[in-house]
């Protein structure tokens, strides 16, 4: 009951917004009580940081794996998680629109669980491209934080436009993002 809690509040938080979606919400649409829902979670917010949680920790794992892989080069990782994370949207889209979009709606205590843990992956990304300029896959005048929130700017904001039953598929669009990118940063 609990993972049709997760899922049926990510779909309507994606739909109607956190603020706009009740706790009556949420069990009217499950035809289950508030009793239900309060024996898996204490509040509405504790539901969100679940979504939140999971997200970020599943993102961090999928790059992680990316990154221990010594037979590839950067270049080769770089795409990997470009991919990854266009890929995602296709499985976890709700998540990821729910993840951008009601960060804001946690509190201080909730923030400082999540955001060092979507540090963490943007600090994981800047270390791959530093490798990479060590290696000279990329230019040596590269400004590697500001194209690692570059990378992650237009790959996370693609939960907005990019549907995976469209004309261009998460592997072309992941193959476009990183040609335009290392045209701008490949030695």
């Amino acid at each position: 009951m609990k993972e049709r809690i997760t899922e049926q509040s990510k779909a309507l938080f994606e739909k109607k917004g956190f603020t706009e979606t009740s706790i009556q919400d949420i069990v009217d649409s499950l035809g289950v009580t508030k009793g239900t829902f309060y024996y898996y979670f204490s509040s509405k917010e504790e539901l969100l940081m679940d979504i939140h949680i999971r997200y970020i920790e599943n993102l961090l794992h999928l790059q992680a794996k990316i990154l221990a892989d010594t037979s590839k080069d950067c270049k080769t990782k770089l795409y990997e998680i470009v991919y990854m994370l266009i890929h995602i949207i296709e499985e976890q889209g709700a998540s990821a629109r729910v993840f951008f979009r009601e960060l804001r709606n946690l509190n201080e205590e909730h923030l400082s669980q999540i955001l060092p843990k979507r540090d963490q992956f943007r600090l994981n990304l800047q270390t791959l491209l530093e490798q990479g300029v060590k290696d000279g896959e990329f230019r040596g005048d590269l400004s590697v934080e500001i194209v690692t929130f570059g990378i992650l700017g237009i790959t996370n904001w693609s939960y907005n436009w990019f549907n995976p039953k469209g004309k261009l598929k998460d592997k072309e669009v992941a193959r476009i993002f990183v040609e335009m990118i290392l045209n701008g940063i490949e030695d």
